[in-house]
């Protein structure tokens, strides 16, 4: 007797062993030629899929959707899902997930790691150090910034802005947070954080915060949703920081802020069409940089690809619900709002 056919899955990348096993165990699965597949691969390989494990840095979009008409369910290795055409696969009832919660408190550990790193002039000193320049203590050597007892503005305050709020109460701060206006996802601060935090507006946060970190999805939204017009409100001498997408900073306007000393520092681990990064900013001392890396412990990077796997197995198993949906089967409200263009 024959046995039944398994669905097939493909991978845009291989992830690590324990979580590729948890797809074998229900899928026939598609691998890539190498280490990660090209969009040419893709396309090519996309007709017999029935479920899709990719990274964010896939476009899946209507062109992919096209060459794949079996397919049913999307997983995103990643908590943003701008990569993948949530509306278009609404309209063809195909289901998307993404792993949120795993990367939270890493994600929060890097942000505070590019904030102190920025304003305690971190990596300005040990390039000091390294090259033999450090003569001797002075009291007016490498002054920073006083992160203790600063005022701190979150803009997003979802999961990662939350875990980077409560950091910032070890370090006595002052907490403003300004949230993505309606339809986002913020519906208010944890037990913890109840009147700790106060919500104000942009332009407030702006102007008052010491340092400023951004924890915004990505997408049209937010592109560009500090440019040089926030830029010029932000208190002189205040401190930026991105670890949520290149997009949502406008380049061109903190290259300006940094050179003309409006901002004092900056620290980035996302960039506008990354892995390009611009000259510009690498010449620049005042700017602390990271290669996208705010979720790379291993513990979290090994957690999504595993939270990936399962969502795959949800997804096309018997119980979707269970999967960490961002776009539902077809008949849910959820799909009906993002077939609209809602969010």
């Amino acid at each position: 007797m024959t046995p039944p056919r398994l669905p097939a899955v493909l991978l845009t990348r291989r992830i690590f062993p324990e979580s590729e096993r948890i797809l074998r165990d229900s899928f026939t699965v598609l691998l890539p030629s190498g280490r990660a597949m090209s969009r040419k691969e893709l396309l090519s390989r996309a007709a017999p899929a029935e479920g899709l494990l990719c990274q964010l840095t896939d476009l899946i979009d209507e062109g992919v959707l096209a060459r794949a008409p079996r397919l049913r369910a999307i997983s995103v290795c990643a908590v943003g899902y701008e990569n993948v055409d949530a509306a278009a696969c609404a309209r063809r009832g195909i289901m998307v997930a993404n792993t949120p919660g795993v990367l939270t408190e890493a994600c929060a550990d890097h942000a505070w790691a590019l904030l102190l790193a920025a304003a305690r002039r971190v990596v300005e000193g040990d390039r000091i150090c390294r090259r033999g320049r450090f003569q001797k203590w002075d009291l007016e050597y490498m002054l920073g910034k006083q992160v203790h007892g600063a005022v701190l503005g979150i803009v997003g305050l979802g999961r990662i802005g939350q875990a980077v709020a409560r950091r910032a109460l070890g370090f006595g701060m002052r907490i403003l947070h300004y949230s993505v206006p309606p339809p986002g996802p913020f519906t208010g601060p944890d037990a913890g954080l109840r009147g700790k935090v106060e919500a104000v507006s942009l332009t407030r946060l702006l102007r008052e915060s010491d340092f400023v970190t951004l924890h915004v999805p990505g997408g049209a939204a937010t592109r560009h949703m500090i440019g040089a017009r926030e830029m010029a409100r932000m208190k002189r001498g205040s401190i930026l920081v991105n670890s949520a997408r290149g997009t949502v900073v406008d380049t061109a306007a903190l290259q300006e802020a940094l050179t003309g000393g409006r901002i004092a520092a900056a620290g980035l681990d996302v960039f506008e069409g990354e892995p390009a990064v611009p000259p510009g900013l690498r010449r620049l001392p005042n700017l602390v940089m990271t290669p996208h890396v705010a979720s790379a412990t291993y513990a979290t990077r090994h957690a999504m690809a595993r939270l990936a796997a399962i969502n795959l197995v949800e997804m096309l198993g018997s119980k979707p619900s269970r999967a960490k949906l961002v776009v539902s089967p077809p008949t849910s409200p959820r799909c009906v709002a993002a077939a609209s263009g809602r969010p």
